[in-house]
């Protein structure tokens, strides 16, 4: 007797799978119907397809924004790291300069995670083209191109075609040669092989006993070569030197400024840098190429952050679209939600109806306007249709980069906000009591 009826309570419960899938696509047919035109046509009625348009324009602006705000990151971070090292060894001493640096370049060499390691001296001048006008400039001083020399950096590869190179040969057999920056250059109207004359910081500030006073100290050096990275601080203000000639110009003798290191992966800099000070000890220490450009990156990243919170607003607003729009429809349809209650369609049935409006709505402006985003980004980057003054902006074009995890941010960004705008009319429509919403006129 007990198995007969659990047979036939098996029996009396197998039914309610199919009963749900036929509820279920009951539920999608009257939502899909609710968004149509009401003159049987099968097209979106109006009032949809402005929510999805919506939905669309935010989803798309979004993705282009973030794209391009990649984009102008990634082309400053390259152009940076031309003459920027993904990691420097300094020291913490008051003369800021590393007296035993061959010791220290043996032990970051032979480090894990370290590809190449160099040295060189930056220090700061007052160039002169033999008139008036005197320019201020950065000095860095690095090892002569030449076959065995360690390439940390790349900016040996941006010498100017047919204007020279990194090598500092001077006409005079010696390497007492200047690079310098095109802008600068341009700026004193030099050229290769022309003069410039440069004014040293004093040595040790030291006072002349016979003066009373600070004594300049005057280089003269050949222009060699000129470099163009395209990056406005090197191009306006750099001149590069052989390392010896620099450490002259600085009154270092034989000591340098730092070590440049070049890093196996640039992302994990920081975590080379951290365990080379570890290692090294007290007084040095090591910054890597984000510490060194800290404060621009961090503007970009507020940049970023800020432009994409804006841009975001407008999927919001199209949220209040979604939801003035099933407001609407509950308004329109309330006849029929009270018959379909009186005919025992349960609440939470009609709530999944209008839930499946609100998700279509999202689902089909967030795919369409992730199709317009990306297909735009692809042909701004291919095309270039947003043409810049490369002697404003350094890039003649607008560059957009889009990440991947900017797109599935987007998307369930989206997503989320178009489901949480169909709560209030589910629930508005939920609550209709059947004989009032019949008499509803």
């Amino acid at each position: 007797m007990t198995a007969g009826a659990a047979a036939l309570g098996d029996r009396t419960q197998a039914p309610a799978r199919p009963r749900a899938r036929v509820s279920n696509r009951l539920e999608w047919a009257i939502a899909w119907r609710y968004l149509r035109s009401r003159k049987g046509s099968r097209l979106l009625s109006f009032i949809s397809v402005v929510a999805i348009g919506g939905v669309v324009v935010g989803v798309s602006a979004l993705i282009l924004i973030m794209g391009v705000m990649n984009g102008l990151q990634n082309d400053l971070r390259d152009k940076i790291l031309v003459g920027s090292p993904d990691l420097r060894v300094l020291n913490y001493g008051q003369d800021l300069k590393i007296d035993d640096w061959q010791t220290v370049l043996e032990k970051v060499k032979g480090f894990r995670g370290v590809v190449a390691a160099a040295p060189f001296v930056l220090t700061q001048g007052l160039v002169s083209a033999g008139h008036n006008y005197v320019e201020a400039a950065q000095v860095m001083g690095i090892e002569p191109q030449g076959p065995h020399v360690a390439q940390v950096t790349t900016i040996r590869q941006h010498a100017m075609p047919g204007a020279g190179d990194f090598r500092f040969a001077s006409s005079d057999g010696r390497t007492r040669g200047v690079v310098v920056g095109k802008l600068l250059a341009e700026r004193l109207g030099l050229s290769p092989g022309d003069t410039v004359r440069m004014l040293a910081p004093p040595a040790g500030n030291k006072i002349n006993p016979v003066l009373g006073t600070i004594t300049p100290r005057y280089f003269t050096f050949e222009v060699t070569g000129l470099f163009e990275t395209g990056m406005y601080e090197y191009d306006n203000s750099y001149i590069y030197m052989a390392l010896p000639v620099a450490q002259d110009f600085a009154s270092l003798g034989t000591a340098v400024t730092g070590l440049e290191v070049k890093t196996a992966d640039r992302w994990g800099a920081a975590a080379v840098a951290r365990a080379l000070e570890t290692s090294l000890g007290y007084p040095y220490r090591a910054e890597d190429w984000q510490q060194q450009n800290s404060s621009l990156f961090r503007a970009l990243k507020l940049e970023k952050f800020t432009m994409g919170f804006i841009v975001l607003l407008i999927i919001v607003v199209a949220a209040f679209n979604i939801v003035s729009t099933l407001t609407m429809v509950v308004a329109d349809k309330t006849r029929e939600i009270g018959i379909l209650k009186a005919m025992g369609m349960p609440s939470q049935s009609i709530r999944r109806i209008f839930l499946a409006q609100g998700l279509v709505i999202g689902a089909v402006g967030t795919s369409m306007g992730l199709i317009l985003g990306l297909g735009g980004a692809v042909l701004l980057e291919r095309f270039k249709f947003i043409k810049l003054d490369p002697a404003i902006y350094f890039i003649d074009h607008m560059p957009v980069a889009v990440q991947p995890l900017d797109v599935i941010l987007t998307i369930v960004a989206s997503l989320v906000i178009a489901t949480l705008a169909t709560l209030y009319p589910s629930l508005q429509a939920a609550r209709l009591y059947p004989i009032e919403a019949i008499r509803h006129e």
